[in-house]
């Protein structure tokens, strides 16, 4: 359906749908991403040539994030700048160090350790928005924050990376900040120029939007999980629980830091939704090109695991109203898209 106009005075949002299409993002795509998985682990010598194609997969993902942005996602810095510059605090500093301790907690290989590390040093997830919407969040903060980390991801992912994955493997810093330049930053940036020039015309193909996004990181846990079955049959269980440790604590790192600002409800679970749920795909991606494909699978179990968790937080909080005065959160009219 197209974009329904966000109200008088309120920042944008990423295309506009009914509770009922979001509802059914957060209910769909992990299934089909599951889906993705099983497949890749029962025929893995069918699908792992499709790991050639992961970076072009990541470009059309990031390409439709920035046809769901508009100028003032980014203008809310100036206008609301300590919960979006906190937030964008708390997911470079929590998840990253988070992710150290953990895999030195769980003595993950190296490979695995780096993998987990790099899932940490990633800008939000994309699909945070709309589960930020159906958790009674503060949806324009959610997308102000997902825009303002992708757009320092070039910086400060290989940096991180660099101090906390190479102490398992080298990293490539310059090399990997170049690839999430031209995976992310201008994918994006086009996507965002795009629908300022052809408004209407992106209008019409917004609905198309995250089906288009689910199927690319699909793709990229496909290609991933098929790459490295072997070591997914070995380690599965003891990654797939620092994955689980490291998402969860990080919504209730999120949270309590939010808490600790003293911040309205709605923002409190937008930003722990922000800090839990991580662009894993693009992890996955970075760690197949510079580390190796088994530091590929910590983004890829994370695609699968962060979609149920956040679809689960979604019904739990969207429940339970928020009391806290209507200015507080109104952005619960619009509806963000999912990417």
């Amino acid at each position: 359906m197209p974009d329904s106009p966000a109200p008088p005075n309120q920042p944008s949002t990423p295309a506009d749908q009914s509770p009922r299409s979001a509802k059914l993002a957060v209910t769909v795509f992990p299934l089909l991403i599951i889906a993705g998985a099983a497949l890749a682990l029962l025929a893995p010598a069918t699908f792992a040539p499709l790991g050639a194609g992961v970076t072009y997969a990541l470009m059309i993902i990031m390409f439709g994030m920035g046809l769901t942005l508009t100028l003032p996602d980014f203008l809310m810095v100036l206008k609301r700048p300590l919960p979006v510059l906190a937030g964008v605090a708390f997911q470079f500093g929590f998840m990253p160090l988070l992710a150290f301790g953990i895999a030195w907690a769980l003595q993950l290989p190296p490979a695995l350790a780096a993998g987990l590390i790099l899932v940490g040093s990633v800008p939000g997830g994309t699909s945070s928005n709309v589960v930020t919407y159906l958790a009674r969040g503060d949806v324009a903060l959610s997308v102000t924050m997902t825009s303002v980390s992708t757009l320092l991801s070039p910086l400060l992912t290989p940096l991180l990376a660099l101090w906390l994955a190479g102490q398992y493997l080298p990293v490539p810093a310059g090399d990997m900040a170049w690839d999430i330049v031209r995976i992310v930053l201008i994918p994006v940036i086009g996507g965002v120029l795009l629908r300022l020039l052809l408004p209407k015309i992106v209008q019409g193909v917004q609905p198309a939007l995250p089906w288009i996004s689910v199927l690319g990181i699909t793709y990229v846990v496909l290609a991933v999980v098929a790459g490295s079955s072997e070591v997914l049959a070995s380690a599965g269980a003891l990654l797939l629980l620092g994955v689980v440790l490291h998402n969860l604590l990080g919504y209730v790192l999120g949270y309590g830091a939010a808490m600790l600002t003293k911040a309205p409800v709605p923002t409190r679970r937008a930003v722990s939704v922000e800090v839990g749920m991580q662009n894993s795909g693009l992890a996955a991606g970075l760690a197949a090109a510079h580390f190796s494909p088994e530091a590929a699978l910590p983004g890829a179990i994370f695609s699968v695991w962060h979609n149920i968790s956040g679809g689960l937080l979604a019904s739990f909080w969207g429940s339970r109203r928020p009391k806290t005065p209507q200015t507080e959160h109104d952005d619960a009219s619009t509806t963000p898209v999912a990417t």
